[in-house]
């Protein structure tokens, strides 16, 4: 898709500027950040049932909600924080996936780097897709069925193989950015 910046882009960013943005500088870049990937796992689980721009509006409002995604933070949570999250209008509030939010949380401090154990899965390279139609696209891989059965026998909640293949999409385990996107080149330059 040839935006009016001349430049060409996947076609599910579409022309909403907080899309685009995102897109332009977040979306298939290497995350290697363990807090930062448990995040965007935690943002991926919410999503599930809903569109990535619902997520990505209240995004600031989650980070707030949820003390930074600080699994120590998290993990200590009680009947009177759930709750208040759930009057919280500024995030998703669904009672099972913040009770599975405080769950991942869990898991994730039972192990010694979560970004090296995900990243173990791929050798610690990403896999350069060749994406020439948003056709092409899988709703999940083998690869990320493996991962999701693992996470979840570790404890962790909503990381379903669709849920974990958009995950390793957004974070840079797969660049299936389309190889016409002007970002295929330079997030596949990105990877250690």
């Amino acid at each position: 898709m040839i935006h009016p910046d001349g430049l060409c882009r996947c076609g599910w960013c579409g022309t909403d500027p907080l899309y685009v943005h995102y897109h332009d500088t977040d979306w298939g870049v290497p995350e290697y950040d363990s807090r930062a990937l448990f995040e965007k796992l935690i943002l991926d689980g919410f999503q599930a049932g809903l569109s990535w721009i619902t997520i990505l509006r209240k995004r600031e409002n989650f980070r707030v909600a949820f003390d930074g995604f600080n699994p120590e933070v998290i993990v200590k949570y009680d009947t009177h924080k759930t709750d208040a999250l759930m009057q919280d209008a500024g995030i998703v509030r669904n009672r099972l996936k913040i009770d599975g939010t405080i769950l991942s949380a869990r898991a994730y401090l039972e192990m010694d780097d979560f970004s090296k154990y995900l990243w173990g899965f791929v050798d610690g390279q990403p896999i350069n897709g060749k994406i020439g139609n948003m056709k092409q696209v899988p709703t999940s891989t083998p690869l990320a069925e493996k991962i999701s059965k693992d996470l979840k026998k570790r404890g962790f909640k909503f990381v379903g193989p669709t849920i974990v293949y958009a995950f390793m999409q957004a974070t840079g385990f797969y660049n299936d950015h389309m190889i016409e996107c002007h970002r295929h080149e330079a997030v596949k330059r990105l990877a250690r």
